[in-house]
């Protein structure tokens, strides 16, 4: 009995032996797996974060880009505003310049027509004659005789321009603009003097001299 019994437990403890070698065996396989299985998700999110990072990254730039072409656009605005009111304080300047010229123009141009208008108290009468001798009659001079004179017309004579009225020839060592812009008679003064003067306007008038 004893041989039989020491086979049987030979035999029984041969057999558990490998079995159990094998579940070993078969577990420590099974760790790598575990292993392998566990390191992927985290490969995965060392993956993932580059990509987040790189998503992150993209409004920032995008950010970056439209703060620079919005302060861009404000410094072209703002040159063309400094511009416009560059030109417009220069054009403000040049206003204020032309309008000095004309008021000084137009001061000088009120002494000069006062003065004629002092010098001429009224009309001479027909028959008076002016210091060199030239006669006024009213059939050739006065408001009723007015005419309209070309800057080119008359004749050019002795280094002047002059014109034919009156059967005499008037001359000035200078025209204002108004004489050729309308009509204009002559008219000797009170005072012997010959005067050219605006149809439109009497108050316009400026000394000639006859020949």
């Amino acid at each position: 009995m004893k041989p039989v019994i020491t086979g049987m437990l030979l035999l029984l403890f041969g057999v558990t032996v490998p079995a159990f070698a094998q579940e070993e065996h078969h577990e420590e396989s099974a760790k790598p797996a575990q292993h392998e299985e566990q390191a992927k998700p985290a490969a995965k999110q060392e993956q993932a974060k580059p990509e987040k990072q790189q998503q992150q990254a993209k409004p920032q730039k995008q950010e970056q880009q439209a703060k620079g072409q919005e302060q861009n656009q404000q410094k072209h605005a703002q040159q063309q505003v400094k511009g416009q009111q560059q030109q417009e304080n220069k054009q403000q300047q040049q206003q204020a310049e032309t309008q000095r010229n004309q008021e000084k123009s137009q001061q000088h141009q009120q002494q000069a027509n006062g003065h004629a208008q002092q010098s001429q108290g009224q009309y001479a009468r027909s028959g008076q004659k002016d210091r060199s001798g030239h006669e006024y009659n009213e059939s050739h001079f006065g408001p009723n005789h007015h005419a309209r004179f070309e800057e080119n017309g008359g004749r050019y004579y002795n280094g002047r321009r002059e014109y034919s009225y009156g059967g005499y020839w008037f001359y000035a060592g200078a025209y204002p603009a108004w004489f050729y812009q309308q009509d204009v008679y002559f008219i000797l003064g009170a005072d012997g003097l010959w005067y050219a003067v605006a149809y439109g306007d009497p108050s316009l008038t400026f000394q000639v001299n006859i020949e």
